[in-house]
């Protein structure tokens, strides 16, 4: 059965370093008809379950630990009894938001998940945060980066945890040498194109963070 992306965005905040923002996040769900995957649970089961639908959750991954991406994956998992998988260089900033709750296993580099007939390749992208992940999915043309590289470029590197040259080198060494016409679907905001964010390297490097 062919895989899909589906997708909806949930509205909340966003709190790191005693400072709070609003954000909408993107939630991206990618399967078949019969089971899935989903990428984040930032802010509302109830939004996300009807994406899901009726579907088996195969897990939740997350791209990153920060609150705005993690806050309602436990009460995702108890709904679904999908397992929560993170990268563990992130476990410091998900014991900020879930302390003495531990995500129920790890992602890492070049793991690979399948669900349907699909597989989503787990890509290590740190600078965002140290345990940033982006998942892609040849068979589809689509990466999932969080929020290591938006539609006009790499994401904050201000706060703790994060490190602007080390985002920078994930995008370039990582994201950039996908296909061009990859499809980026990110953590907040538009789509982009691997094509399209390219030729703009040395302008980031230029404006820094």
């Amino acid at each position: 059965m062919t895989a899909r992306v589906d997708h909806t965005v949930t509205s909340g905040t966003f709190s790191l370093d005693g400072q709070t923002f609003d954000v909408d996040n993107n939630v991206w769900v990618v399967g078949d008809d019969t089971e899935c995957v989903v990428l984040d649970a930032p802010h509302d089961v109830a939004a996300i379950r009807r994406v899901v639908g009726d579907r088996r959750v195969v897990a939740i991954l997350a791209t990153h630990a920060h609150d705005d991406h993690v806050r309602v994956a436990p009460d995702l998992a108890k709904a679904t009894g999908a397992p929560i998988l993170l990268h563990p260089a992130d476990r410091v900033l998900w014991d900020l938001v879930h302390p003495g709750l531990a995500p129920d296993g790890e992602l890492t580099d070049g793991q690979e998940i399948t669900v349907g007939d699909t597989v989503l390749r787990v890509l290590h992208t740190p600078g965002h945060s140290p345990g940033a992940c982006s998942f892609h999915a040849p068979a589809l043309g689509a990466v999932f980066t969080g929020d290591t590289l938006f539609a006009g470029g790499p994401g904050a590197t201000g706060r703790s945890y994060s490190d602007f040259a080390t985002i920078v080198e994930s995008i370039r060494t990582r994201l950039l040498t996908l296909p061009a016409d990859t499809v980026v679907h990110t953590g907040h905001g538009d789509d982009t194109t691997v094509g399209a964010e390219a030729p703009h390297l040395q302008e980031w490097l230029a404006r820094g963070h």
